[in-house]
């Protein structure tokens, strides 16, 4: 029992000191003098402030939602309230800092399931994803086909490889939700022959593909609205049309483009340079605002999250799929 609980005291300590120095390494070259002075002209002006401190209040409702999306796609496997997918949701972004891609994030959320249902929850919690990705490579290309039309610059490669990108996305989405049955069989004969454990049908009756989708939509409203406001912390001079459908190109570029931890900040700074090059902004203005939406989205939550993990009693079985009645 001591030992149980020293190694749960040894994995807080790795997962709090590995997430938070990822998330250094990741920032630190945006810390210039002139991205800091930005911040601080934007912080010390009533306006911007307003605005930031709004975009921060949203990220409870964004969590919020895939909070309840996780609540309702995992039910049939096992039933969670409100609050406990609230807390392996939140639990799940901390731990997922510590890969590319973060795809580490499925080993906080099934802490919080039965060891004989993780299996099957870590299938849903990459076909869940899924759901938002789709949405977001839906308005992400619908808006890069509005903007190359509208465009005089010869970019017809950077629409055909989005395209093709997006089609090889969405065909894997459709692959994973029609055959996610057949996958699960195929997991729990390869890593639970000892289990006791069976593998769960899962059906997308009832209404409930229609609200992963509703609900996904909505979340990607809510983070659009973050980047709105952000914007207008340095009084950008655009019209909406140009400026959603350059958020709906990063967000799309930011998706499909793969991205090491280390360099994520780096390369989403990048990208919000070549889409928003003609907003008037300046390339200072356009990092931080990249950077302030990491933070708000990623890192905020990430310390709520190590919050939870800290009150959980982890240990090795945490993060396994073993029934505790295995042989």
């Amino acid at each position: 029992m001591k030992s149980n609980k020293l190694i749960g005291i040894l994995l807080k300590l790795i997962i709090g000191v590995a997430s938070f120095a990822i998330i250094y390494w990741r920032i630190k070259k945006e810390l210039t003098v002139e991205n800091m002075d930005l911040l601080v002209d934007a912080l010390t002006n009533s306006s911007g402030l307003l605005l930031i401190a709004t975009s921060i209040l949203l990220f409870p409702v964004n969590w919020g939602i895939e909070s309840y999306k996780w609540m309702l796609i995992t039910a049939q496997i096992q039933k969670i309230n409100y609050v406990t997918s609230t807390k392996s949701v939140y639990a799940g972004i901390c731990v997922g800092n510590l890969a590319p891609g973060r795809a580490t994030e499925f080993l906080a959320k099934i802490h919080f399931f039965k060891p004989e249902n993780r299996i099957s929850i870590t299938v849903l919690h990459f076909v869940n994803g899924m759901f938002q990705l789709s949405i977001t490579v839906l308005f992400g290309l619908l808006a890069l086909l509005l903007r190359s039309n509208s465009s005089q610059t010869n970019d017809e490669w950077l629409k055909t490889i989005s395209i093709i990108l997006s089609a090889v996305v969405m065909l894997g989405f459709v692959l994973a939700l029609f055959n996610i049955n057949k996958l699960m069989n195929w997991l729990y004969k390869r890593f639970s022959k000892h289990s006791s454990a069976q593998a769960v049908h899962i059906s997308w009756g009832n209404g409930l593909l229609g609200k992963l989708f509703f609900f996904a939509f909505v979340r990607y409203l809510v983070f659009s609205f973050q980047f709105i406001l952000l914007m207008h912390v340095f009084n950008v001079q655009a019209n909406y049309v140009y400026l959603l459908t350059g958020i709906y190109i990063y967000f799309l570029f930011t998706t499909i483009i793969p991205m090491f931890s280390i360099i994520e900040a780096a390369v989403r700074t990048a990208i919000a340079l070549v889409v928003f090059s003609d907003l008037g902004l300046s390339n200072a203005a356009l990092a931080v605002v990249a950077v302030l939406l990491w933070l708000i989205n990623i890192v905020f939550p990430s310390i709520v999250g190590y919050v939870i993990l800290l009150r959980e009693n982890l240990s090795l079985s945490s993060f396994t799929f073993k029934n505790k009645n295995a042989s």
